[in-house]
């Protein structure tokens, strides 16, 4: 029987190796809810036990019942039918009815709807399980950012309506936000929101691209301002799926086939508001959508995932030239590279949602339970503000970097394979087309570095990083963190000599200033996962002596030795290029790029 969890050494030394016990702590506020609800834990070891078996639970349930439906998702999609209603693919209605079963579709919301109250790490790793067995069936689990948005700033009699039903699985959502001239630019949304004589809100529109836009459920984000242009006309509505919202049609896309993607007419749809007017994009729809970014980020280590181990098991079994290919050095090396990389954006992914976590806890504090004590306020205040600060630039990090690890990881796959992974005997061509729309929905990679950059220039990457130097390491360790720190010196350099140049050069270097930052928090992650302390072997292929397991602390060493030593001369390189000076994108545009072609 497969095992989605069972099966992947990373996950479960991560499990064991972050302070799991100290998120367990803030996400149950001290265990209070135990008093009120009987399923709610009672100490850590409680709360840490049903975290594993959850993801135990989901990890068989992806292993034995999704995966093997999810070449036939992608064959057969989804289906549009005469009175607008959308029927999924029979592999995703099964999949979903075996999720609501196992009592998973609440992962973060409270007990009191019914929520397992779990903390977003511990939901990046199902996301990312989930997301190995199908992409396109994350596209609606890992919707659940709907419900948590109502929760965070909806009334409580909207609470009250909708959050029951999606722990119970019974209804599913969608953020509604992308219109045909509205994608990146939100700001430039049109579709309308408007009072009646009595009150009552309404929507009428179009909008585009909307995932799994035929859920039950809406998230709606519409110009409530006719009067104000840009992001402040704008706010969030909620509605229910009814007779007039029209599905007009379903998109014929690349990949993540078992995902419907739809385009919808609101034809005067009966609404509520969500919080406050004007406050939807600045305040609710951009914390929507870290918490989607977070999601496609799991997404991705899923495909990641799914199409390395293909590679893997086909570069041991083919043989050419009388051995397997791995033996070839070519070979070997990508699939090395392949290997790390995914263990980075897990690293990376999972640290992001862990400081989410401490943020959002720091968040209820101050609003459910504020001291009285005005040091401990302000001490718990500042705790919230550097962890928003962290999260703000570390998701979109993630998002960036394993949405491009996850298309680069698909794309060697197919070469590991030649010919063969270019059919569909193998399901690499599908992990391929399922990454593409990684690096492009819930903000392109050029959106999430214009974002992320913003936090490596301001201080905030310096201060994660000190932070994370500031840890005890192993002491064999010690040439590894030197050679970051020289690493840290060049990205302060470089950050200095953008800025002094102006943000316009600073955006057209951003990505290779978030690489260097990158790959200097991912530095320190390896070395503190090489110190770990956690007592794990994990396997190994068999070696000349017929050895097949090494402890975790000895492998996590090897990982961190090869990943900051090549990375050391990529850095050099980068900051080298930042500090040229170069802005011949600018001065020299019209020539180098050429006129706009004429059919």
């Amino acid at each position: 029987m497969a095992n989605f969890y069972t099966d992947n050494d990373d996950i479960q030394f991560l499990f064991r190796h972050i302070n799991m016990a100290n998120l367990s702590a803030i996400c149950e506020e001290n265990f209070k809810f135990a008093a009120q609800f009987d399923y709610a834990p009672a100490d850590e070891d409680e709360a840490i036990k049903n975290y594993e078996m959850t993801l135990d639970s989901v990890g068989q349930l992806s292993g034995d019942f999704i995966a093997p439906r999810a070449e036939s998702v992608d064959r057969q999609g989804n289906k549009l039918n005469a009175d607008g209603s959308v029927t999924y693919a029979q592999g995703i209605a099964e999949a979903m009815d075996k999720l609501a079963k196992a009592d998973v579709m609440g992962f973060t919301l409270p007990h009191r709807f019914g929520g397992l109250n779990f903390p977003n790490l511990v939901y990046s790793m199902a996301i990312e399980i989930v997301s190995r067995a199908d992409a396109s069936l994350m596209n609606i689990f890992g919707l659940q950012g709907i419900a948590e948005t109502i929760n965070a700033f909806a009334c409580e009699e909207i609470k009250q309506k909708y959050l029951h039903d999606f722990c119970a699985g019974k209804v599913t959502g969608a953020m509604v936000l992308t219109e045909p001239d509205a994608g990146s630019d939100l700001q430039a949304i049109k579709l309308r929101s408007f009072k009646d004589q009595n009150g009552n809100w309404f929507l009428h529109g179009v909008k585009r691209f909307i995932t799994n836009g035929c859920g039950e459920v809406l998230l709606v984000l519409a110009r409530s301002e006719p009067d104000r242009s840009g992001g402040l006309g704008l706010s969030l509505f909620v509605c229910d799926r009814g007779p007039t919202i029209h599905i007009r049609r379903l998109e014929d896309k690349l990949g993540i086939h078992g995902s419907p993607t739809c385009e919808i007419f609101f034809d005067n749809t009966p609404c509520q508001l969500i919080g406050e007017r004007q406050r939807g994009l600045i305040t609710y729809v951009m914390s929507l959508m870290n918490g989607a970014r977070i999601g496609i980020a799991g997404q991705s280590m899923g495909i990641a995932e799914a199409a390395f181990r293909i590679a893997r098991d086909y570069a041991a079994s083919r043989k050419q030239f009388g051995l397997a290919i791995e033996k070839l050095p070519a070979v070997r090396d990508m699939l090395i590279d392949m290997k790390i990389s995914i263990e980075a954006g897990r690293a990376l992914l999972y640290e992001t949602s862990r400081v989410v976590d401490i943020f959002l806890g720091c968040e209820r504090k101050l609003e459910f339970n504020p001291p009285q004590d005005k040091e401990k306020f302000k001490q718990i205040k500042n705790e919230a503000r550097k962890y928003d600060r962290y999260a703000s630039m570390l998701t979109p990090m993630s998002k960036y970097y394993c949405s491009e690890m996850c298309n680069t990881v698909a794309y060697n796959a197919i070469q590991v394979l030649g010919g063969s992974g270019y059919m569909r005997d193998y399901a690499c061509e599908r992990h391929a087309r399922d990454a593409r729309i990684t690096t492009i929905y819930e903000g392109t990679s050029q959106l999430q570095v214009v974002a992320a950059v913003r936090g490596v220039c301001s201080g905030t990457a310096e201060k994660f990083i000190t932070e994370l130097a500031q840890q005890g390491y192993d002491p064999q360790l010690k040439d590894l963190l030197e050679t970051l720190e020289q690493g840290m010196e060049l990205l302060k350099s470089s950050i200095s000599f953008a800025k002094a140049h102006g943000n316009e050069y600073m955006d057209l270097y951003g990505r290779a200033l978030v690489d260097i930052a990158i790959d200097l928090i991912n530095g320190h992650l390896f070395c503190s996962q090489a110190s770990t302390k956690v007592d794990m072997k994990v396997q190994a292929a068999d070696d000349s002596r017929g050895n097949n397991t090494i402890s975790i602390k000895e492998r996590k060493a090897m990982v961190a030795r090869r990943f900051i030593t090549k990375n050391a001369m990529k850095i050099a390189a980068l900051a080298k290029l930042i500090q040229t000076g170069d802005k011949s994108t600018f001065a020299d545009y019209p020539a180098l790029v050429g006129p706009v072609p004429v059919e």
